[in-house]
């Protein structure tokens, strides 16, 4: 596996792999990495020839309060990873590469009506620096497809709105939330849990399972659905910041009147100890019959 640090020095890289047409595949990381990202490369495996990842914590979207000093690194672990993994190139950018005029006086990358809410409304500003660091990293590989896990689904939407209207030509590919045996979806800050919060902590799953099941029974009152949702995982411990129904293409509230054919996302955020944990789960409303 190649391990490059300089822009530049991956450009070369890259554009040698293009002169014999074959095809590139990114996969943006923060490190730490987990079986989570190991789902993620190997569907790029699939996708394409060369496959870069990148570990880079980037600050831009951490808040002033957030773990941005104390953000699990693992260096050399991620790198016996993907040297299993059969990664061909490791990307690992310093701060000055990828902000070479400082964060303050960077470009930056918004995209309005989805960085606010959800997780928005609580890192404000996190969303911003997401797109920015992407943007980038996207600017920098030019990959024909780069890859994002589904766990973070606003994180996703985001990535592909910019995408789309910036005209970037890359594909952007969601690949289903990996899993521990017992729901809790693959995190890095899963490690902040204690034995007693990491026993606790699918209930947030299951939480999600048993609203998904109420939508498909029938229920529209998505408001005490919701409201169930976060009570049940206030009872358990955790602090929610939010348990949502949304529309799944637009996040926007589903509203009325109900439509069947459309597909929700139930989506909660919610902090146990120093963890702050999301997920979310997809949904069908039940379809129903016409009358008579």
């Amino acid at each position: 596996m190649q391990v490059v640090a300089r822009p530049q020095e991956l450009r070369e890289r890259v554009a040698h792999w293009r002169r014999h047409g074959e095809r590139i595949a990114l996969v943006p990381t923060m490190g730490n990495l987990h079986p989570g990202h190991g789902s993620l490369v190997a569907e790029a495996l699939r996708r394409a020839e060369r496959v870069i990842v990148s570990v880079f914590v980037n600050p831009l979207q951490f808040g002033p309060n957030e773990d941005f000093a104390s953000y699990p690194r693992t260096p050399q672990d991620d790198r016996e990873l993907l040297e299993q993994l059969r990664v061909e190139m490791l990307f690992v950018p310093e701060v000055e590469d990828i902000y070479p005029r400082g964060q303050v006086s960077t470009a930056r990358v918004h995209v309005p009506a989805l960085e606010d809410i959800l997780c928005g409304a609580y890192r404000p500003g996190h969303f911003m620096g997401v797109a920015t660091v992407v943007t980038k990293l996207l600017n920098i590989v030019q990959p024909d497809v780069a890859l994002f896990g589904e766990k973070d689904f606003q994180q996703l939407m985001i990535i592909r709105r910019a995408v789309t209207d910036l005209y970037m030509p890359v594909e952007i590919v969601g690949v289903p939330t990996a899993r521990e045996a017992d729901g809790l979806a693959m995190s890095s800050r899963n490690r902040y849990l204690t034995p007693e919060q990491r026993v606790l902590a699918p209930r947030i799953y299951a939480e999600l399972s048993r609203a998904r099941a109420a939508i498909e029974a029938g229920g529209e009152d998505y408001a005490t659905i919701e409201r169930s949702g976060y009570e049940a995982l206030q009872q358990a411990g955790f602090r929610p910041d939010y348990f949502s129904v949304r529309d799944a293409a637009t996040l926007a509230d589903p509203g009325m009147p109900k439509d069947s054919a459309r597909e929700l996302v139930i989506l909660t955020a919610a902090r146990i100890g120093r963890a702050r944990l999301i997920d979310n789960i997809r949904v069908r409303p039940r379809t129903k019959t016409p009358a008579g």
